[in-house]
């Protein structure tokens, strides 16, 4: 890679990781839903923008409006309001390190769903390692575990799940349909929007203004970068790298997550969560390895 990609790879890298305590800042203030209302709304503008610079929004897309709504609640809804909800209830650096499950998951909906999927062995000691690490984390195996922890790892897990099966749902009905991806991105935000405008309970959503830090953390870390700004950044490598090259960021977050928890913001962060985090690393890396 070049000086430009790697540079692009680091920052989308720290503005994902960030993201957590920034959900967890928001949250304090407002519905979990409220904030991937906003996170939204502010994402959905950069990538909108961007796709009529582009001129890849075309009205014959309309036609696909069904494949736009299950990718809208798989990428966005529920991942959103599973990552907020999570965040919510945690250590933001530990649901930042949950969030390194996301390949796992993906490997397993693509196993069951995806003929040409096979479950190799390498694949599977990948994901039993991966799920140690997840039950390390969650602190089943500690007596002072705390319910709200397990439903906050529920709910990270939920919204893993969520995006996982969205990137093997995007592979088997998106891809063929050789739209850009600022355009499916423009499509993906703007139906979840619609979806958002009609469940979420927009009373006392403006609370979240009276925190200056907050609402610029959740309008700015969340959405125009952590959404917009970022899913324009990744597509872009995706373009350049290829996909799984690409997709090789996921390492990235879940360190900067921790390192803003422990080091930035003083969370009470464990040595055996960080070497949880290490078993959903090696993981993940034994799940991509045999694809190599």
């Amino acid at each position: 890679m070049n000086l430009f990609l790697v540079t692009l790879f680091a920052i989308l890298g720290i503005i994902w990781g960030s993201n957590f305590i920034y959900m967890k800042m928001a949250a304090v203030y407002i519905d979990p839903m409220q904030v991937v209302f906003y996170r939204v709304l502010f994402g959905f503008i950069p990538v909108f923008l961007y796709a009529i610079y582009k001129n890849t929004i075309k009205l014959e897309h309309l036609k696909y409006s069904f494949h736009f709504f299950i990718m809208s609640l798989f990428a966005a809804v529920i991942y959103y309001y599973g990552f907020v909800k999570g965040s919510s209830l945690l250590l933001s650096g530990i649901a930042g390190a949950l969030s390194g499950s996301v390949p796992l998951f993906s490997f397993l909906v693509a196993s069951i769903f995806l003929k040409e999927e096979k479950i190799t062995k390498l694949a599977s000691i990948g994901v039993i390692v991966g799920f140690i690490g997840i039950i390390l984390i969650s602190g089943v195996i500690n007596e002072d575990i705390e319910g709200s922890n397990l439903e906050g790892i529920l709910a990270i897990v939920i919204g893993s799940l969520s995006v996982g099966a969205s990137f093997i749902y995007a592979k088997k009905f998106i891809t063929p349909l050789k739209i850009k991806a600022a355009a499916l991105v423009t499509y993906q935000l703007g139906f979840a929007l619609i979806i958002l405008l009609l469940i979420t309970d927009l009373e006392g959503i403006n609370y979240i203004w009276n925190d200056f830090h907050s609402a610029i953390g959740m309008v700015l870390g969340l959405g125009l970068l952590g959404t917009g700004v970022a899913f324009i950044g990744y597509y872009y490598l995706i373009e350049k790298l290829g996909a799984l090259k690409a997709s090789s960021i996921t390492y990235i977050p879940p360190v900067v997550a921790l390192f803003i928890g422990f080091f930035i913001v003083g969370e009470n962060i464990k040595l055996l969560d960080f070497i949880a985090t290490a078993f959903i690393f090696i993981g993940v890396f034994l799940i991509n390895k045999r694809k190599a």
